[in-house]
């Protein structure tokens, strides 16, 4: 198969833990084809929408790990699969991608996750279709009714919408002596939508990272440990990942979550989830493949390229 990743940077990624990277690799192992670009080099020739790409293979140079070589001009309809697999923030820019995206796929193009989808998704607020899984939260720009919600509860987690990688996260108990300047931080003075959740002490042993792939749930989550005097678990906030078999409440919420996800095209996502509660549905570039797989005898990229081939056949 030729496959494009719509990516960012290739500098700005880990070779040794990224999971772009894992994915390709194992394409690139059963011998599929591999180009990648980003999303400034999608392009509409007339009606037709195309990519400035490039041929992409790993190389064991060191540094070097990668090599490419510049493509001509190809549509969409020339890949097997395309893979947009660009991180947050899901700003203008990146709706913008969605709907071209979109326009290819409406031409017969692949593309995975199903761009309508992904715009439609918001990773924070998917949550509440499924409120039997879901801890106490609000929705809000008002501060003082986040007051309330924190008066009612005594500690709360206030996150942005938009935000990925632990990034604008801060947790506020009813005592401390900076409520005000956090939720006039994290609202912009009530400009901006936030989303805030009952803290769940249970996030000492982990958020649990769970991977679906194609609806099915890897049999390892990532459960993400926050370091000490830290209350986010993400692993770009210092969180250390520690893989563990899916308990029974984690298939319980998986199972079924996948009927939904298969539906709507959501092809590879990530589900957060803390004790018994599922707090986030992650759907643009969800990661922990690599570090499931070093720990343990179950390979999620395997698991992922198997699947992609079956779709493709």
């Amino acid at each position: 198969m030729k496959l494009l990743f719509i990516l960012d940077p290739l500098s700005s990624l880990k070779p040794e833990k990224d999971t772009s990277l894992a994915i390709m690799r194992e394409l690139a192992r059963r011998g599929h084809e591999l180009f990648v670009a980003e999303q400034t080099d999608l392009v509409i020739r007339d009606t037709t929408v195309s990519v400035h790409c490039k041929k992409f293979s790993f190389t064991q140079n060191g540094a070097a790990w990668y090599s490419i070589v510049p493509s001509k001009i190809l549509t969409l309809l020339d890949f097997a699969v395309v893979m947009m697999r660009k991180d947050p923030p899901v700003d203008m820019e990146y709706i913008y991608s969605t709907y071209l995206l979109e326009l290819a796929q409406q031409q017969g193009a692949t593309v995975l996750n199903r761009p309508q989808s992904v715009r439609d998704w918001n990773e924070k607020l998917s949550v509440t279709q499924f409120p039997q899984f879901v801890p106490p939260l609000l929705v809000t720009r008002q501060m003082q009714l986040i007051r309330d919600f924190l008066a009612e509860h005594g500690d709360i987690v206030v996150k942005p919408l938009d935000g990925m990688g632990g990034a604008g996260i801060f947790r506020i108990k009813k005592d401390d002596p900076n409520i005000g300047v956090i939720l006039e931080t994290s609202t912009k003075f009530e400009q901006q939508l936030v989303i805030a959740q009952r803290y769940l002490p249970e996030i000492k042993q982990g958020d649990k990272r769970i991977l679906m792939i194609n609806g099915e749930p890897v049999p390892y989550c990532l459960a993400r440990i926050p370091k000490p005097g830290e209350t986010r678990g993400n692993l770009a906030a210092g969180g250390t990942g520690v893989a563990q078999l899916l308990s029974s409440r984690d298939l319980q919420i998986a199972n079924a979550i996948g009927p939904t996800l298969r539906e709507r095209g959501l092809f590879l996502v990530g589900l957060d989830v803390i004790g018994d509660y599922l707090t986030e549905i992650n759907v643009t570039s969800p990661t922990c493949m690599v570090e499931i797989a070093a720990q343990t005898d179950c390979d999620p990229a395997a698991l992922f390229v198997d699947a992609l081939e079956r779709l493709a056949a």
